[in-house]
């Protein structure tokens, strides 16, 4: 049986919101609270608040026992949405769109902390000696790893070629354009 609590019409985004939950998603709820204390985020509060309210919830109303809670299920829904105008230059108008959500949590009782530790410790146990399947079974001995061999390092071949300097160009004083011709005297006249 699990305890639910649900905080409708909160006046955060959905996108947000869901931020922050996604963090605590099948934590144990000693855990949820503390990442929700030192979460930056405004969500974050009214999160907390919430899950405090569910493990409330199984605590009176279900005779749980609190240190095993896990938060089983959390999830943000969209509320309506408030729209406002913000007036622009030349008669436009900006839409705001002031975002609504309803948040649901639920904390259903999870294993307790000792047979948690066991498992996980088992777990890393089985995953280490983990036998190999088909062709792979058969113990092969060990290849070495291959060796890459030292690059070999090139000298400078000489060329046998001597190159001789290139003679300057020789460089050719610009023509006159018709305006400078047109201005300049006349050969011949003076």
């Amino acid at each position: 049986m699990a305890a639910r609590a649900v905080a409708r019409f909160v006046r955060v985004t959905p996108r947000k919101a869901r931020f922050v939950v996604d963090a605590i998603r099948g934590k144990n709820v000693h855990d949820a609270l503390a990442i929700l204390q030192f979460t930056p985020n405004a969500a974050a509060r009214i999160v907390e608040k919430l899950l405090k309210s569910a493990v409330a919830n199984a605590e009176n109303n279900h005779h749980m026992d609190t240190d095993v809670l896990e938060v089983s299920t959390v999830f943000v829904d969209a509320g309506p949405t408030m729209k406002r105008v913000h007036p622009r230059a030349m008669g436009r108008a900006y839409m705001i769109l002031k975002r609504s959500s309803h948040i649901t949590i639920e904390v259903a009782e999870g294993e307790e902390p000792a047979k948690r530790t066991r498992r996980k410790q088992v777990a890393q146990v089985v995953s280490k000696a983990k036998p190999k399947r088909g062709k792979a079974a058969v113990e092969e001995p060990a290849k070495p790893k291959k060796t890459r061999a030292p690059k070999k390092v090139e000298e400078p071949k000489a060329s046998k070629k001597v190159q001789e300097p290139k003679a300057p160009k020789k460089v050719e004083e610009p023509k006159a354009s018709k305006k400078t011709a047109a201005k300049a005297k006349p050969e011949g006249r003076e």
